[in-house]
C-alpha cells in the first residue's frame, strides 16, 4: 500500500462513507460452485452515491500482466491510499483476462473501503436454513417507517436501546445514523 503524505482528511471521509454505505447485497449466482456473490454493477451501484456524498472518488486500473492498482482519492484535500493487486488469470486468454479483472477489481473495492457484502452467517444457512434454531429471520428497519418513527420515539425519550431494536430488527448503518441522532 502506498499513501499520501498525510491522510486525516481521507480517514474523515472515509468514516463518512461507512455510514452512508449500505450492506451490499450478493445479487449473482455462481452455478459452478452454488454460491452467491456481489456482481460488480451491484458494487459500484452501492458505493457511487456514498462516495460522492462523503468527497471521495475511487478509480481502478489494470496494471503490468496481471495487476490491478485502486486508488481512493479525497477530492477536496487531494490525500490518497494506493494499493496493488496481483492475480493470474485460469485462462490466458482475452476472455479470462477480462474475468480475472473484474473480480479483482469487486475484491479490491471490498477491500479498501471495508465493504460488507452481505451478511456473514458463519456457515449457519448452509447448516440450519434461512435462520438459525435460536435465531429466526428478522425483518429490515426502513427509515420512514411507522415502526421507524415509534422506535426513534422511544429512543428519544429514552425508553429503549439500538441494541434492544436490534435483537428484533436487521438495520443498515444509514438508518442506524438517523434513529441515533438527536432532532
Amino acid at each position: 500500500m502506498n499513501k499520501s503524505n498525510t491522510i486525516g482528511n481521507l480517514a474523515k471521509a472515509l468514516i463518512i462513507f461507512k455510514l452512508k454505505v449500505d450492506t451490499i447485497k450478493k445479487d449473482a449466482k455462481n452455478p459452478f460452485f452454488k454460491s452467491a456473490y456481489a456482481s460488480l454493477s451491484n458494487i459500484l451501484d452501492g458505493i457511487n452515491e456514498p462516495l460522492i456524498e462523503s468527497g471521495l472518488a475511487v478509480t481502478q486500473f489494470p496494471n503490468g500482466d496481471n495487476g490491478l492498482t485502486s486508488i481512493l482519492i479525497h477530492g477536496e484535500s487531494g490525500e490518497w491510499i494506493e494499493c496493488n493487486y496481483e492475480m493470474k488469470p485460469v485462462k490466458d486468454d482475452p476472455q479470462g483476462r477480462g474475468s480475472c479483472l473484474t473480480y479483482q477489481r469487486r475484491y479490491a473495492l471490498a477491500a479498501i473501503l471495508t465493504l460488507n457484502i452481505d451478511e456473514d452467517d458463519d456457515g449457519n444457512k448452509a447448516t440450519y436454513g434461512n435462520g438459525t434454531p435460536s435465531e429466526p429471520e428478522k425483518p429490515w428497519l426502513n427509515k420512514g417507517s411507522d415502526t421507524f418513527n415509534k422506535a426513534k420515539a422511544k429512543l428519544d425519550a429514552g425508553e429503549t436501546t439500538i441494541a434492544k431494536i436490534k435483537l428484533v430488527y436487521k438495520i443498515s448503518k444509514e438508518v442506524e445514523t438517523l434513529l441515533t441522532t438527536k432532532n
